[in-house]
């Protein structure tokens, strides 16, 4: 049997994160400030997020070198391994080649501590001795969680509350590690009082809790705000995903023909496909299918509205030209908490207008499908979030054994599930149900727009 798994030397893992921006054709639009309207300046984002940051949003340089202090904890978990799952090959009985690439073993579980760990770094050189955050499914938050214990800084997290109650260990794991975590809305800020004065049984969003991190930190001389998702700077941090993966497909003697990855705010797909992007616009490899896969419930990219945005309910974040939903989107609860944004990056929006890039949205109950089946076959239980790119992975590989193709698929496989089990549950006992987000939602979602 060909081989199972690639695994790169440390001295392999990347040094440096890959920037994009200047290789793209056409630059990003202005990020604009919410008062004037006029594009922001570092100045304008120095109350929220350390210098060196915000230099990495807007960088010229395409890449930027990983600090030692940085790389010496990414090698805790990194390189990450690169699967071939011949089983479930087998299973469907294709000719298509698949394979994933597995952040889970990063003591958080997921992809995101590539960018905790970096983002608290940073504040904690410029001596900021608290952050704040939101937190979806939880992924980020512990995260984050995590990544502050290693530097000694103190972090309160805003959870969705429909998560916060249909995940307590994600909680307990912000807890372990030192973090105070709430529901969201909350009685702690301006902005969750008023959602519980207009419902008290609010099941939160991700722009409402983006709004009271945004606060809280605001507040405070001592305290910076840190997100896990949406900016160039969190992708850039990613990108140590794709650039590990490429080297993999080395190792492994081919090139993946269709790169897939789950979309909610965008960051772990864009970590896993801006590299792929990169092969594409200098012409090496300008064929690569590379999809982005949102819920139906949450669909950003395949139904919402091309337009200037807050990426917060209250409006106090910059606006971003990003296809969003409306920041006053409330989403249904479904299980891939971490995919319920209502917007999308600015960059992975720009790659989609360009054509670099495609998008498609998938029910719940068919990725909980997929999940279990990548489960029974692989072994590995799967984060909800992560079961879209999965089954968006299967479904073209069933595309292959259909056209006789032999393809060659890479699964961005973000996290593992095992604090999830309370949706999987859900699924097996009937009680999973599928929803799609109605047309008129969006149309409404246009007059609730900021005039730009």
């Amino acid at each position: 049997m060909e081989k199972r798994k690639f695994i790169l030397d440390e001295k392999d893992m990347p040094t440096s994160w890959y920037n994009i921006l200047p290789d793209l054709p056409e630059p990003l639009p202005d990020v604009l400030h919410p008062a004037t309207g006029k594009p922001v300046t570092p100045q304008d984002l120095e109350p929220l997020f350390a210098r060196e940051l915000i230099m990495q949003e807007f960088a010229p340089q395409r890449f930027i070198e990983i600090p030692e202090e940085l790389q010496e904890i990414y090698r805790v978990w990194r390189p990450t391994p690169l699967f071939r799952a011949h089983r479930l090959e087998k299973a469907l009985d294709t000719p298509a080649k698949i394979f994933y690439k597995f952040e889970d073993v990063s003591p958080a579980g997921s992809h995101k501590p590539n960018s905790a760990i970096a983002q608290a770094y940073y504040n904690h050189k410029e001596g900021i001795k608290r952050l704040t955050t939101e937190t979806g499914a939880g992924q980020w938050g512990s995260a984050l969680s995590m990544a502050c214990m290693f530097f000694n800084i103190e972090l309160k997290v805003y959870m969705v509350a429909v998560s916060f109650h249909q995940k307590p260990y994600r909680r307990v794991m912000m807890e372990t590690w030192g973090a105070t975590c709430v529901p969201s809305p909350s009685p702690d800020t301006k902005s969750g009082r008023d959602a519980l004065a207009a419902d008290p049984n609010s099941p939160g969003s991700l722009g409402l809790a983006i709004s009271e991190a945004v606060e809280d930190a605001v507040s405070r001389d001592d305290t910076h705000y840190s997100l896990g998702s949406v900016l160039n700077h969190v992708i850039l941090h990613q990108t140590v995903i794709g650039q590990e993966a490429k080297k993999q497909f080395e190792m492994a003697d081919c090139y993946p023909d269709i790169v897939v990855g789950c979309v909610g705010g965008g960051t772990n797909f864009g970590g896993l496909a801006v590299p792929f992007v990169k092969d594409k616009l200098n012409g090496s490899h300008p064929d690569t299918q590379i999809i982005a896969v949102e819920p139906e419930s949450c669909p950003s990219l395949t139904k919402g509205l091309y337009a200037y945005d807050y990426g917060d309910v209250a409006g106090l974040t910059p606006l971003l030209k990003m296809f969003t939903l409306g920041s006053h989107f409330m989403p249904p609860p479904v299980h891939a908490g971490g995919l319920r944004y209502h917007g999308m990056s600015p960059l992975v929006t720009h790659l989609l207008k360009l054509g670099l890039i495609e998008a498609r949205s998938v029910p719940q109950i068919a990725t909980f499908e997929a999940g279990i089946q990548f489960a029974r076959t692989e072994g590995y239980i799967s984060a909800p979030e992560t079961n879209h790119a999965i089954r968006a992975g299967i479904d073209e590989a069933i595309k292959c054994r259909e056209s006789g193709e032999a393809k060659t698929i890479l699964i961005g496989h973000s996290g593992h599930g095992h604090v999830d089990m309370a949706s999987y549950d859900a699924y097996l006992s009937g009680k999973l149900v599928d929803y799609s987000y109605p047309d008129d939602k969006v149309k409404e979602a246009l007059h609730q727009l900021p005039k730009v």
